[in-house]
């Protein structure tokens, strides 16, 4: 495994190209070697002259401290794993060892020439075997958006044999004007994205190492998504969090996550994912199966104003986008709060916190509470309610709580919202629900959002029976909708209206519906209103 970085002297530059030794923090003059857990690394400059440096990391694989230590049920073949592409393929063991032997230059830290570490140099970076199924384009999307110029070159299975066609391992070289630090941090986090797989355990650690050496280029990056979901080897638990987060440092929303994968993705891999509101007694999903690999994620997440092939509205510029369906609905139920009067809050599943965001920065809410049954996603609000200032985050309180359970510490508030609830709850256990929000908790209002099933045939990637999400254990048309809500504001004392969320479609109506519940003044309390 080979890993050359070249700095050329600019013309005007006074300092010689050896002055890339101090960056690297190590002597040209020799060559070096490193420890590592699972082999040995080199570090040695095969040339060395004013105008022109290239040091050079050799990685040593040993095969059996490789695989010592793992268990003896280990799922792999067992003799491919001692017979492989890991001495040779650039991969997560590359970036461990840059990160050690080069962990000073990652840092951007250079004491003898600190001018230097904050200085654009012209680089070129060579790898000889990078794997990457996606094929060379992969490695263009990837590095491209960074600055650098990117040559990418399929390997052949055999040059013996042509006829074979190419393997999935390219040969890259990258050149461009960069700091050290940059480039290391791209090698870095990219070689494993690339690789799409790891060699060590992964855990939410590595979401705070993916934003730490993404800062300044990850949030931007037109695949980060796919990045993202690659480093995190498509954990859909961890990968949900990094997306989230990602999205506070740019005051992005995330596009909505789904456990599908990418069509490129060639390893499948199961998902983790959680309810955002429903109690831990929740079972299964039973009911239509979700989307699989290349069919389940809309043709534009971002429903609102395209005019590209299989756009959801068919309207709007080509190339275009308008907000996200996400925004598109936090707005449509501030409008709505705003319109029954609503001034204590309760958001009821609140996930991360994106409502409890909006309604903060509007002072006719004076109090608002965030009830969710998942501690990580309470624990990612709170977090983000810190960051708000004081005259904000002292109205909003988050907790833990189970929906389908009453709990009298709810009664009394203005409106509650069920943003996009309902459907992560099991049909039997929904009638409990019902209950505890409208017949125990008995706001003023209820908002229900829900999307709206027939509008999943203009999400071209959707098949028939599939739902958008892998937690979803319904999806309803605006027919099932409204006989649900006549039905429980019957019951419970409440007229219902209904409303459209996002762009509407003269056929299937918009994506998402929304069901305002108000509580009618019983015959009861207008009497004691008169006798008062």
């Amino acid at each position: 495994m080979l890993l050359t970085i070249s700095c050329t002297r600019p013309v005007e530059a006074e300092w010689p190209a050896t002055d890339l030794g101090y960056l690297l923090h190590k002597n040209p003059s020799r060559i070096q070697t490193f420890e590592q857990s699972y082999g040995v690394a080199h570090v040695l400059y095969p040339e060395a002259t004013e105008e022109h440096c290239t040091a050079a990391l050799l990685m040593e694989i040993d095969p059996v401290r490789l695989v010592r230590g793992k268990p003896k049920g280990t799922p792999d073949f067992s003799l491919g794993q001692y017979v492989n592409d890991r001495p040779y393929a650039a991969s997560s063991l590359l970036s461990v060892a840059i990160s050690t032997v080069f962990g000073t230059a990652l840092h951007g830290r250079c004491a003898q020439r600190p001018e230097l570490a904050r200085t654009a140099l012209p680089l070129r970076v060579e790898l000889p075997a990078v794997p990457c199924k996606g094929g060379p384009e992969y490695v263009e999307r990837v590095f491209t958006p960074l600055g650098w110029t990117v040559v990418a070159t399929p390997l052949p299975l055999d040059p013996a044999f042509p006829e074979w066609g190419d393997s999935h391992y390219v040969r890259v070289e990258l050149t461009g004007t960069l700091r050290l630090s940059d480039a290391l941090t791209h090698l870095y986090v990219l070689l494993p994205v690339l690789d799409g797989s790891k060699h060590y355990w992964l855990d939410e650690g590595e979401i705070d190492k993916l934003l730490r050496f993404g800062e300044g280029w990850l949030t931007g990056h037109p695949e980060r998504e796919w990045i993202t979901r690659r480093y995190l080897t498509r954990r859909h638990t961890l990968v949900r969090t990094a997306l989230a987060r990602l999205a506070e440092l740019d005051d992005a929303e995330p596009e909505e996550f789904d456990a599908v994968e990418d069509a490129a993705d060639e390893e499948a891999t199961g998902t983790d994912s959680e309810t955002d509101c429903a109690d831990p007694g929740s079972g299964p999903v039973a009911a239509a199966p979700v989307a699989q690999a290349d069919s389940a994620r809309p043709a534009d997440p971002r429903i609102a104003g395209t005019a590209s092939a299989g756009s959801p509205t068919g309207e709007g510029v080509e190339g275009e986008r308008g907000p996200s369906l996400a925004v598109l609905r936090r707005a449509a139920v501030h409008r709505a709060l705003l319109s029954v009067g609503a001034g204590r809050v309760l958001d009821l599943g609140c996930g991360q916190g994106a409502l409890l965001l909006e309604l903060a920065a509007d002072r006719a809410f004076g109090e608002i509470v965030g009830i969710d049954v998942s501690m990580r996603e309470l624990k990612i609000a709170a977090r983000r309610m810190r960051r708000l200032p004081e005259w904000q985050s002292r109205r909003i309180t988050v907790r833990q709580g189970a929906l389908t359970y009453t709990d009298a510490s709810l009664r009394g508030y203005d409106a509650a919202v069920l943003m996009e609830v309902i459907e992560h709850v099991d049909a039997p256990r929904l009638a409990a629900l019902e209950h505890a929000v409208f017949g125990s908790a008995a706001p003023g209002a209820v908002l229900v959002t829900t999307p709206n099933s027939e509008y999943n045939v203009r999400y071209e990637t959707l098949h028939a029976g599939t739902f958008r999400h892998s937690d979803h254990r319904f999806e309803w048309s605006r027919a099932e909708f409204a006989d649900w809500a006549h039905r429980v504001g019957g019951t419970y004392g409440y007229a219902v209206r209904f409303e459209p969320v996002g762009p509407e479609d003269a056929e299937v109506g918009a994506s998402t519906q929304m069901a305002v519940f108000t509580k009618q003044e019983s015959k009861n309390d207008g009497d004691e209103k008169g006798a008062a």
